[in-house]
């Protein structure tokens, strides 16, 4: 065979080759479709779910919605009005995280009436805040918002209208830009909050942990499937409305829900009577408080008189600003020094009298006389973390010189502390805890000395106590 023909059969094998290549590709089956995570399918909601939801809702919510101060300001208008809208949603919502409703709107007017723009806050002073905030607890916000204010002013001079820049600004997160942006501009996006987690939880019957992170993106995922396009705002409010007045945690109202057909939950429990509705969310274990001690020492500043008198008129009070970091930063309290668990009154006092000499430079034996010194009671206040157990004790002073003079040593230069009258303390910005340490004072006086002065005698016996 020639070379010719050699060259020739091997370009047929070849061909056929290719050929049968060819043909095989041809007829491999298509690569299989991915299957969808049972989760993913259980906790969406359908197009038709959706409209049904938004709509019982929105209608719902027209109906029965709370008739609340920071909801009559209008919708629409001028620019100004929509950023005193937004003004109003943001100071609000802050003041309703961790806080009963009826307790925010006495507050609420009465911060709008001092400072009823973003403008006029921004000029106050983080005393002024704490003052007007004293009572609602969790400071912190309080602070943020002097803060984001002052923020937006310098910067901006007007509240950012999309949920990503409001998150930029201090004590912003992602509940709150949502509520801004949806409530006052508009915006389609939503708002998740334990109202929010509890309904969602009960209409999808989702058991997972509602305070794990990738729960909580769940959550998020799926309140953004609702949000209604055209009133998103009203919507997001609808959904916090309804789990706060009618899908609440222990006794949820299911005859009165609008959302009773679309809620897995209560069809569940409808046919397995070992399944309730409040078995959504399931109940987190809470992680254990601390338990803390703190001595508190009441240290009231006598005229010449040396008589504690009922009106307080010319005694003078010592208050002591907390560190600007930490739990109730910033704020004022009566002197006060942490305690290493129980400790006996001898002990308190040991350590409250090297406190008092350090910081004030008192001393009981050189620089003042006592006119009454008395443990009063006791009492724990509950943090969301800590129980604090509270000694309180009644120190009466008379300075034996000029108060400008004894108040000061090395430590007073790192230390912030005032004097404040005995006839405005009452009325000065406390926070709830001193402000029933003051009142045990004030309850104390009038059991033991309701002729509103020590008797001599008295007052040389408790000074031996020292």
């Amino acid at each position: 065979m020639s070379n010719s023909e050699q060259q020739q059969q091997q370009k047929g094998r070849r061909r056929k080759r290719d050929d049968k290549v060819v043909r095989v590709t041809k007829m491999a089956p298509p690569p299989p479709t991915p299957i969808q995570d049972i989760e993913d399918i259980a906790s969406s909601f359908s197009e038709d779910e959706t409209q049904k939801l938004r709509v019982a809702l929105l209608n719902w919510y027209d109906i029965n919605r709370r008739d609340l101060p920071w909801r009559r300001l209008n919708h629409e208008g001028s620019e100004e009005e929509v950023e005193r809208r937004a003004y109003a949603v943001w100071v609000s919502e802050v003041m309703l995280q961790q806080t009963r409703v009826q307790t925010v709107i006495s507050y609420y007017n009465r911060w709008m009436e001092k400072w009823p723009t973003i403008d006029k806050l921004a000029q106050a002073s983080l005393e002024e805040v704490n003052e007007m905030w004293a009572g609602l607890g969790y400071y912190r916000r309080a602070r943020f918002l002097l803060e984001g204010a002052k923020k937006i002013v310098a910067e901006e001079g007007r509240i950012p209208k999309v949920a990503s820049l409001l998150r930029k600004i201090p004590g912003i997160g992602d509940y709150t830009a949502g509520a801004i942006a949806s409530i006052a501009f508009k915006e389609v996006v939503p708002v998740v909050d334990g109202n929010v987690v509890r309904v969602i939880a009960r209409l999808k019957a989702i058991s997972a942990n509602p305070k794990d992170s990738s729960t909580i993106k769940r959550f998020w995922k799926l309140a953004a499937q609702l949000v209604d396009p055209l009133r998103p705002g009203d919507f997001n409010q609808a959904l916090m409305e309804l789990g706060a007045t009618v899908c609440t945690p222990v006794n949820p109202s299911c005859s009165l829900c609008p959302a009773t057909e679309s809620c897995h939950a209560l069809s569940i429990s409808r046919h397995d009577n070992s399944v309730a509705v409040t078995d959504y969310p399931i109940k987190v274990v809470k992680a254990k408080q601390r338990h803390d001690f703190s001595a508190v020492c009441v240290v009231e500043l006598l005229g010449a008189e040396k008589m504690p008198e009922g009106n307080q008129s010319s005694s003078r009070f010592i208050l002591v600003k907390r560190p600007d970091e930490g739990l109730l930063a910033g704020l004022w309290e009566f002197p006060s020094v942490s305690l290493d668990g129980e400790v006996n009154s001898s002990t308190r006092r040991e350590k409250m009298n090297r406190f008092l000499k350090r910081v004030f430079k008192i001393d009981t034996r050189k620089t003042c006389s006592i006119v009454l010194r008395e443990d009063i009671g006791e009492f724990t206040h509950i943090f969301s973390h800590i129980r604090l157990k509270l000694y309180v004790e009644l120190l009466v002073l008379h300075l034996k010189g000029e108060k400008d003079d004894l108040l000061k040593s090395e430590d007073s230069e790192t230390t912030t502390w005032k004097c404040v009258d005995g006839d405005v303390l009452s009325s000065t910005g406390l926070t709830t805890s001193v402000r029933k340490v003051y009142s045990m004072v004030q309850k104390f006086k009038e059991r033991s000395f309701p002729s509103k002065q020590i008797p001599a005698g008295k007052r040389s016996r408790m000074a031996k106590k020292t």
